[in-house]
């Protein structure tokens, strides 16, 4: 194959607009190099749906909204370039790279994945069909609809935490439903939660079938309980938005990037960054450090 080289050729090209690949496009163009930004969706990745923030050193209590409208406003001012549509395929010729966007294609010299990650289904029949008629991945988007009626959150982690929290003050009752007997989410969240006169805690329990016609009506329990709600809001993890990748860098057995500490994957000129990559903490601070050093590390194989 021969690249086309009337496209623009770029020094890096990063895909994923979150916190890792903002911070990577921060530290690329701090270093004089051209960065071009490809996104699929919305810029600042899911921590735009947290109302507050209280791990983010420095703003404590920061929306996500707020934090990551100040990344990406100061990308934008560092002359980086942002462009909205999804990238398709990333090939590799020589030393090059060819990335495939819904609408465009552009040359790179180097590659950034900061993909991030997407939700989780729980796979119950009809649980993507009613998306939108009272099946909802998130909180704080949808919330707002289910005021003064009933609700479930499924999950055991921080998400499913933090989204009974919130619902906790719009709904006016909430079943947490977890699988296990403990949660394993942080010890102050369920802490919190607990105290919660609204919340009531369905451990032990799974979600078996969804019940209504036209929209949610209840969940029905594999125990046999029904529980009578109007909204059941799904929040049992997450996973990488990496398949499209698989035959150019090499993936775990659930799917993230195998990278090192350096972020270098497994193929010459292409880093991993934030929360698509194999790695123990999945934390926004976490996400900004892996951008950091993708970018470097992007910058220092151009350099050479």
């Amino acid at each position: 194959m021969v690249l086309c080289y009337n496209l623009v050729m770029y020094d890096v090209i990063i895909i994923g607009a979150g916190m890792a690949g903002l911070t990577a496009a921060i530290y690329g163009r701090r270093a004089g190099k051209s960065v071009l930004v490809l996104e699929n969706k919305i810029y600042g990745g899911q921590i735009m749906d947290t109302l507050r923030i209280e791990n983010w050193p420095g703003d404590f209590g920061v929306s996500g909204a707020e934090l990551m409208k100040k990344v990406y406003n100061q990308a934008l001012t560092l002359g980086a370039k942002i462009e909205f549509e999804e990238v398709i395929k990333v090939e590799k010729v020589d030393n090059e790279f060819r990335v495939k966007a819904d609408s465009n294609e552009y040359l790179a010299k180097t590659i950034i994945f900061a993909v991030g990650t997407e939700d989780r289904k729980i796979g119950l029949a009809r649980e993507e069909e009613l998306v939108g008629l009272g099946v909802s991945y998130c909180a704080t988007c949808d919330g707002a609809l289910f005021k003064g009626k009933d609700v479930a959150v499924i999950g055991g982690g921080n998400t499913a935490l933090y989204d009974a929290l919130y619902l906790s003050d719009v709904a006016k009752k909430v079943y947490l439903v977890h699988r296990r007997n403990s949660f394993r989410g942080d010890v102050a969240l369920v802490d919190k939660v607990r105290k919660k006169e609204n919340v009531e805690l369905v451990l032990e329990s799974q979600p078996e079938e969804i019940l209504g016609d036209e929209k949610v009506e209840g969940l029905m329990l594999d125990n046999g309980r029904i529980l009578g709600v109007s909204g059941i809001f799904v929040a049992v993890g997450k996973k990488p938005a990496t398949s499209r990748f698989a035959e150019l860098v090499k993936l775990d057995e659930k799917g993230y990037i195998e990278a090192d500490e350096g972020c270098k994957t497994s193929c010459d000129g292409i880093f991993a960054a934030g929360d698509c990559r194999v790695k123990s903490v999945r934390q926004l601070v976490t996400a900004a450090a892996d951008g950091a050093v993708a970018a470097e590390a992007a910058i220092n194989y151009l350099n050479e």
